[in-house]
């Protein structure tokens, strides 16, 4: 047990410590931004960012990810919070919460496993865009100064790194930050700055029960937005936990992290804040930064509040071009840059996939629309490539009116068509063997398919065998198979 905690929390307690200030500094104008989306008070984000970012180190399944408020999930709220107001949106995060526990629990987590590699890239580069996009407004109709102050912020972030003796100790994103404050403040710019986006709240959160009538009317106003909440949230989630595995080369538990999310959105909800999920970008800064274990995102969190609430006046005062270059490193590092040089390699029903998936998020801002495209469409790729993986070979015994079918490959929806055309229904034979030895029938259209075949042999007056067939085949056939029921031959041939 002590073993556990030590390899999950205390590990690398420096680089936890550092990059979880990054990421809380990171966060500010992040959840202010996500509530303004949202049409709620930008306490609501910030204290959504605090609640989720401290409950999910302890109850999530992939340490040093970040989950706070998010755009995807802000995006969804609006309607509500338009037409019903916050204390709707509270209780529909509730429900989000309950929700997405009950996902944990039927391990909903496992579903990732048919999402390809081609919609993960799609995902993962639409992010990166959305993110950069994001920043546009703090580049537009501004000063030189602003130009001015990103560039140098971007200079140091990447350039940093180099630096004698210390520059692997500290996170460049960090000395970003506080670099261009310093140069803000002494120099008196009249720039843009954290304070510019919504006032910061200056009490602790506090316990807060919905305000809302318990009953079926409140149920049908909220569950609506709390499935779509739900679902957006886990996929998210599951996506950027994919990824932070592959950065830090370790695994996660996705399906505690389902109950994690919900127990974490309950408790926002009930301290007034919205509903969130995992943050690809603030995980990305993270994991740059040099965080790994549960510390950092709990440290996050923490700082989050306790700069909010008690130094407001100082995290105010941090210009936004800062922050603007701190997310910038975010897209550039978040794009999959090799997918661009691997489309002249890659199938061109991948290419197809992972650019429908990027244009589809890009086009709705709502990522589960994009994934869902892309996985419909690697589905249809698949099926019609393991589709083509059928042939039916045949041959005559000589001197005899018996041929021989052999099947070999995979019959099913996609397949059953080629699967009919292979038979000859107006040769005079005798008898046909079809052997099924080296074939698999997945599903009823194959069942279906098999059936017309025997059936219109036998309508031609010959004797049909079947042999070789394995046992998940069997098991099928002779469920949903009609070919030896008379009743319902009958029926198929009198057009009933």
């Amino acid at each position: 047990m002590i073993e556990h905690i030590k390899r999950e929390w205390f590990f690398n307690i420096r680089g936890d410590l550092l990059a979880g200030t990054v990421v809380a500094l990171a966060l500010i104008p992040e959840a202010i931004a996500f509530s303004i989306i949202a049409g709620v008070d930008p306490k609501v984000g910030l204290y959504a960012s605090f609640c989720i970012a401290v409950v999910i180190a302890f109850a999530g399944g992939r340490p040093g990810m970040i989950s706070a408020a998010t755009g995807a999930m802000a995006l969804l709220m609006v309607t509500l919070v338009k037409d019903y107001g916050l204390q709707y949106l509270l209780a529909a995060t509730l429900l989000t919460g309950v929700l997405q526990i009950f996902a944990g629990y039927i391990r909903l987590g496992s579903l990732m496993r048919f999402v390809s590699r081609s919609v993960m890239t799609g995902f993962v580069n639409a992010l990166a865009i959305l993110i950069f996009m994001a920043q546009l407004p703090e580049l537009t109709n501004v000063t030189w100064h602003v130009y001015a102050m990103t560039a140098a912020g971007l200079g140091i972030i990447y350039l940093f790194p180099y630096v004698p003796l210390v520059g692997k100790s500290l996170p460049s994103p960090l000395v970003c930050i506080l670099t261009m404050t310093g140069i803000a403040i002494g120099f008196d710019i009249d720039i843009r700055t954290v304070s510019d986006m919504g006032e910061l709240p200056d009490t602790l959160p506090i316990f807060l029960w919905p305000d809302v009538p318990l009953n079926f009317e409140t149920l049908q106003i909220i569950a609506p937005y709390s499935i779509g909440l739900a679902l957006v949230g886990l996929l998210e989630t599951m996506m950027t936990a994919s990824i932070v595995d592959d950065l830090t080369d370790t695994s996660s538990n996705r399906d505690r992290e389902c109950r994690g999310q919900g127990i974490a959105n309950i408790a926002s909800g009930l301290l007034g804040g919205m509903a969130g999920c995992a943050m690809i970008g603030q995980s990305v800064i993270n994991v740059k930064s040099g965080g790994r274990g549960r510390l950092s995102t709990l440290f996050a969190g923490v700082l989050l509040l306790v700069m909010v609430v008690f130094l407001d006046e100082w995290i105010g005062r941090i210009p936004m071009a800062a922050l603007v270059a701190v997310m910038i490193m975010v897209s550039i590092g978040t794009f999959s840059w090799a997918s661009i040089r691997h489309l002249k390699e890659h199938p061109i029903s991948s290419n197809i996939v992972m650019l429908s998936t990027v244009t589809v998020v890009v086009m709705t801002h709502n990522l589960a629309i994009g994934v869902f495209v892309g996985v419909l469409l690697a589905a249809l790729f698949f099926a019609n490539k393991i589709g083509r993986f059928m042939a039916v070979n045949s041959h005559i015994e000589d001197a005899s009116q018996h041929r021989t079918y052999k099947v070999i490959g995979q019959v099913f929806f996609a397949s059953s068509e080629q699967f009919l055309a292979a038979f000859d229904f107006k040769e005079v034979l005798e008898k046909v063997t079809i052997d099924v030895s080296q074939a698999h029938f997945w599903d009823l259209t194959s069942v279906a398919a098999l059936d017309k075949v025997i059936i219109r042999f036998r309508r031609e007056g010959c004797e049909v065998n079947v042999v070789g067939m394995n046992k998940a085949s069997s098991t099928v056939v002779d469920k949903f198979g009609v070919h030896n029921n008379p009743e319902e031959v009958a029926k198929l041939l009198g057009g009933h």
